[in-house]
Formats: C-alpha cells, structure tokens, sequence
C-alpha cells in the first residue's frame, strides 16, 4: 500500500511535467531551427524513516534530440540554414555569447544583424554590422559580401563573417531564453568546418506525429496513476471496515 500510495502520486505528477515537456515541442513544430526537449522517467528510494519499498517517479530532462530538421528553400537573401553540425553565435540579454540554429536574420535601422529574436550576431570582433547595400550574399563559411548603395553591380565588399562554432554536445545547455551556451560560460571556438547555405532556413526537427501519440500516451499514463489512487483510496476503506468488524 505504502509503496503503491508513492508511485501513483508521484507518478501523476512527474507525468504532468512530461506533458509540459511534449506540448512545448509540439508548440514549436514551426520555430525555425528549434531542438526538441527529451525526457525519461526514473524510480528513486524515498530518503528519510519510514518503510524501504517507499520509491517515488521523477522526470528529468535528458537533453534533446540533436537531429537536424529540414531544410528548406525561402529563396530570401537574409535566410540563412547550417548545413550538418554546427551553431551561430549570437550576443544574449546578459552580452554573453550564445548559440542558435535559427537563421531567419534580419538588420535594424542602425545596420547592426540580428535573428528574429533580437539577438545581435556575432562576428569575428564582435556583433556585425552591415553598411548600406543594394544586394546582400552569405558565403558557405558565413561570409557576408555586399555591394554597397551607389556601386555597380560588379563591386563587391565583405563587411564581416559570422561566427560559427560546433562545441561536444555535452558541453552546451539550453537556456530558458531558448538560446544555448557553454556550461563552463566560456565562448567555444571557430570551427571552419560549419558550412552556411543562403536563402534557406532549418525547420524544426520535432516530429509531430510522434509528439501527437506522445501526448495520447502520457495523458492514458496519467489515467492510470489516477485510477490506482482510488484502489487504494478503496483498499483502505475496506481496511478500516474489516478492523472495525473485529472490534
């Protein structure tokens, strides 16, 4: 009964938090560049007095699915997608580096390089700024040439390069920015590997007929815990009858 009391109450709860989990992901099935959160349940002992058989569930973040999404074709000059492995440092709320896959870019009235988001991108002195220009082009090692307003087509100039980095997976952490960063808060280093593709962007790599049956099952796990509950809620009442039977 002890045990049981544990692993249905605690179980309820973690499976309310894997839920949380799955919804954010099916949430973001078109956020550009997005990386599906993964979690796994665990049993863990019960610290403290009381009976050994005491365990309770827990949910715990695994990480997430490193798998790249589709790439697709937007044809726009400042949509640009990392083909394979590989980040895009940008410049977080706190002005420390950051990394996303997200490349839907886009430059403010100062001429300074942001994603969507608002995060200026980083360059090989820091967050990049574009001059004027009449035509825009991202070279596959990040690269950006430009012809500027008043030159002829055939006069061109590279303002910058973004910086991109391709740091050991266990090395990074998600933020709740969305963003990732080293874990020892360090700024990983160039990797001339990361190739950039122009006018394309990454989707998101959750799968969303696996979320949706996702869903489905956590909710019937839900159920279940919810219907041992009330057989011990049962179990107990008929306890309590036999002893006052006896009395």
């Amino acid at each position: 009964m002890d045990r049981m009391l544990y692993v249905a109450m605690t179980g309820a709860k973690e499976t309310l938090r894997a839920q949380t989990v799955n919804n954010h992901n099916l949430a973001n099935v078109s956020t550009t560049g997005f990386r599906a959160d993964l979690a796994a349940f665990q049993s863990r002992a019960v610290d403290g007095t009381g009976f050994a058989s005491r365990v309770y569930a827990t949910n715990a973040s695994v990480g997430w699915d490193d798998t790249s999404g589709a790439l697709l074709t937007t044809g726009r000059d400042l949509d640009v997608a990392i083909n394979g492995p590989g980040w895009i440092a940008v410049q977080a709320a706190d002005g420390r580096e950051a990394y996303t896959r997200a490349g839907n870019l886009q430059i403010d009235p100062t001429g300074q390089l942001k994603t969507a988001t608002g995060q200026p991108v980083m360059g090989d002195g820091g967050p990049i700024n574009v001059p004027p220009y009449t035509s825009i082009f991202f070279a596959r090692d990040g690269s950006i040439s430009i012809v500027a307003q008043g030159q002829t087509p055939d006069t061109t100039s590279t303002v910058g390069r973004i910086k991109l980095v391709n740091p050991a997976e266990t090395d990074l952490v998600r933020g709740d920015d969305g963003l990732f960063r080293v874990r020892t808060g360090a700024a990983a280093e160039v990797d001339p590997k990361v190739k950039l593709q122009g006018g394309a962007l990454e989707g998101s790599n959750v799968n969303v007929v696996e979320a949706m049956v996702n869903m489905i099952s956590i909710s019937r796990q839900f159920d279940m815990h919810m219907k041992i509950l009330q057989n011990a809620e049962g179990n107990e009442r008929q306890a309590s009858q036999l002893l006052s039977m006896n009395r």
